[in-house]
């Protein structure tokens, strides 16, 4: 396990307090795991997607992940509709943990983009997981 100050934490992006990342390009945010998530979990075997068209509301469980450890869910840190998803993370789900911001899991349109504002800097993250 990496200590908190070993961790890629990009700063141009937010994130949530389940440990995911959005990335907005556009009026598409962009959902993965962040680095400590991949840390956290271990070897990542398996990913389960939602399909394209479904819409959760924010902080709802949109898939899981699956690693020699656990069952782990994710959580979509905005509400919207997934009109992306990462299919090459179905057969290659270890992508997450080589680069977990390299792999976005899905593409989000919020029907408005002020929750986005709402997530944790990256200050913000490092504060609640030193926390």
């Amino acid at each position: 396990m990496k200590e908190i100050d070993e961790l890629n934490l990009p700063g141009d992006i937010y994130y949530s307090k389940e440990h995911e990342w959005a990335a907005k390009d556009g009026d598409i945010i962009k959902i993965g795991i962040s680095d400590y998530a991949q840390d956290q979990l271990g070897d990542i075997v398996f990913v389960e997607l939602p399909e394209p068209g479904a819409s959760f509301e924010r902080d709802e469980e949109f898939g899981t992940l699956e690693s020699v450890k656990a069952v782990s869910e994710i959580y979509l840190p905005v509400s919207g509709e997934i009109v992306a998803v990462n299919s090459e993370l179905e057969d290659a789900p270890e992508l997450l943990n080589e680069d977990p911001y390299a792999k976005w899991i899905v593409e989000v349109r919020p029907p408005d983009l002020d929750q986005y504002d709402e997530l944790l800097s990256k200050d913000d993250y490092v504060a609640m997981l030193k926390g």
